[in-house]
């Protein structure tokens, strides 16, 4: 037991010390990280022979997959993905059925396969790696591109496609292979599987993050994301289908829920790790020998499998209206074959559609046109470097606005309707479970999180926002969330509420674009509203307030440089001998002295 538990621990050792080292080195010269992980799983798997499960290790690793589709969902509100269904349905099918039988064309007709061995051939490389293209994607900024969206569109009906392909196997299987079950019966116990988990999330996942948002407990809120999502694979799974997919499907779900951004940032490290030791793992299940004793055969075989599949996809893609360069670059990142043909081709071998050699030879084709995935698109990127760029729309819709607002107090409350009104989309986030409840009954979309957080702030869209307006009540937790923006996000432009006069001057002191004390125009308003109650004219009793505002901006000024107790001769004191206010003679006449309160407008304290 000692030994094994000491194996295991080398073993984690190994995979973090090679993801430390290769993933930086193959970013810092360009080839990006996932290339970085396969070659680390190569020389510490394969090569070195440091760790031998590598399969084992491939299976766990796939959880980075199902945790990424679960992110990418929650980016999808249900109605954008309704605008995709065309991609999805039309360019999706097209996809994989044209680029399935153009491979079993040349499988059965040059690689002499039987006719049924040829068809899982081609529907198994007809699908592309999602997480090595999403990967790709998400480094590069080009997610939300057009050509990114109708990447990711092909790539999830390509998730939906699992379930027939994997059906076709018993059918072309020469012999019996123990199945009793229908295709129709699988079918409808897939759609089954589908309606339940969209109920759950219609009506069971937002009550229960409500429930332990209201806990205030961070870590039960990480453990029910990590119930959520592990729960929603394991249905789809049972039922046949993916577990990816049921983990995208569950993102959708709560795309809309207050506490996505919260979520999102919970599941992110988790996604980031697992995913790295994924693409690890596949450079761990290379199996040399099988390369070494069919070199030349995979020399021929994997640069005609990905110009086949890049072929058809760039020709599909341009049939349905893509531009020639987007064309090429959908057809440069989707060449690969993708993770669920190690699936399809081990359910073929078992079942006796092909020999295990067989299937070993195209989990071959498929990891090493993974690997070669990076350098593909690289080498799309170069080819149309001396092109003029297509102009793309970047759609940030669910990724944030124009105004990231945090905090939603009653000031946040008030700034925020100004804002709707003018126009501007806001994105808020608050870390009040009960004032999201509250505030939802009045129509208000805000979003559960903590703005001290930077991965909240990522998640909510902080690199997109134009504005981010920091509207916590409390001074010590904006000082933090400033701080963090400023050290994270230096060309952020930030708008805050200050909590008093020397919380101003500590905001001013940090370079914030523009700040307010909380209290300071309410009290500007009320006290000229008096005045003119008073019988003070209403155009004086302006000129009153503007003086008043100019006199409390030069004490400011002083302060900023000679500290709090500076300013003095710009205070407003009453006369030595109080004198009852009287209306001027002329509304044009000016008050020899201005109207001069006790007190500041705030407290310095």
């Amino acid at each position: 037991m000692a030994a094994a538990e000491t194996s295991l621990y080398t073993e984690g050792l190994v995979l973090l010390c090679a993801a430390v080292l290769a993933a930086p080195l193959f970013k810092k010269i360009g080839l990006g990280t996932v290339l970085g992980y396969l070659a680390a799983g190569i020389v510490i798997g394969p090569v070195f022979r440091f760790i031998r499960d590598g399969e084992e290790i491939l299976h766990f690793a796939e959880l980075g997959v199902v945790l990424l589709l679960f992110i990418i969902g929650l980016e999808l509100k249900p109605s954008r993905l309704w605008q995709m269904r065309r991609d999805i349905f039309a360019l999706g099918v097209s996809q994989v059925v044209v680029t399935a039988l153009v491979i079993f064309a040349a499988a059965f007709q040059f690689g002499g396969q039987p006719w049924g061995a040829a068809i899982i051939i081609g529907c198994g490389l007809a699908l592309s790696s999602t997480a090595f293209d999403i990967q790709i994607l998400e480094e590069r900024g080009d997610l939300n591109t057009r050509y990114g969206s109708r990447s990711f569109s092909i790539l999830l009906f390509q998730d939906l496609a699992i379930v027939p392909i994997l059906a076709l196997v018993p059918l072309v299987a020469p012999v019996t292979t123990g199945h009793t079950g229908s295709t129709f019966s699988d079918f409808g116990i897939g759609v089954a599987a589908i309606a339940a988990l969209l109920l759950a999330g219609r009506y069971l996942l937002n009550p229960l993050f409500q429930v332990i948002a209201g806990t205030g407990a961070k870590e039960v809120m990480i453990a029910a994301a990590l119930f959520v999502v592990l729960t929603s694979a394991m249905l789809m799974q049972v039922a046949g289908l993916s577990m990816a997919m049921g983990a995208f499907i569950a993102g959708v779900m709560l795309a809309e829920s207050s506490y996505r951004h919260e979520l999102e940032a919970d599941i992110e490290p988790f996604r980031g790790i697992l995913l790295g030791l994924f693409f690890i793992a596949v450079g761990l299940s290379i199996d040399l020998k099988v390369i070494a004793g069919n070199i030349l055969l995979l020399a021929i075989a994997v640069p005609a499998v990905m110009a086949m599949k890049g072929l058809v996809i760039y020709l599909v893609c341009r049939l349905f209206g893509s531009s020639r360069t987007d064309s090429v670059r959908i057809a440069g990142l989707l060449a690969q074959g993708g993770e669920f043909g190690f699936v399809i081709f081990s359910a073929a071998a078992a079942a006796g559609v092909f020999t295990p050699a067989t299937a070993s030879l195209l989990v071959a084709i498929v990891i090493i046109s993974m690997a070669l995935t990076p350098l593909a698109t690289m080498l799309v990127n170069a080819v149309l470097r001396h092109e003029k760029a297509d102009h793309m729309d970047e759609d940030f819709a669910g990724a944030g606005s124009d105004v990231l607002m945090i905090g939603f107090s009653r000031f946040g409350q008030i700034a925020s309707q100004m804002l709707l009104a003018g126009g501007s989309d806001v994105t808020i986030i608050d870390h009040s479970a009960d004032r999201i409840r509250s505030a939802s009954k009045f129509g208000f979309k805000i979003y559960f999180g903590d703005g001290t957080r930077k991965d909240v702030l990522v998640a909510a869209g902080i690199k997109h926002a134009k504005i981010v307006a920091v509207c916590t009540q409390k001074k010590e937790v904006t000082d933090r969330i400033i701080d963090l923006i400023q050290a994270e996000f230096p060309n952020a432009r930030i708008f805050a509420r200050a909590y008093d006069r020397t919380h101003t001057l500590s905001l001013r002191a940090r370079g914030v674009d523009y700040e307010i004390r909380e209290t300071f125009e309410s009290g500007m308003v009320f006290g000229r509203k008096t005045l003119e109650a008073l019988g003070i004219p209403e155009d004086l009793a302006m000129e009153i307030s503007h003086d008043v505002r100019k006199r409390d901006e030069e004490r400011l000024a002083l302060q900023a440089v000679e500290g709090i107790l500076a300013g003095s001769d710009k205070l407003l004191t009453r006369p030595a001998t109080p004198e009852p206010l009287m209306k001027p003679k002329r509304e044009s006449e000016r008050l020899d002295k201005p109207l001069d309160p006790a007190m500041p407008l705030d407290d310095p304290a």
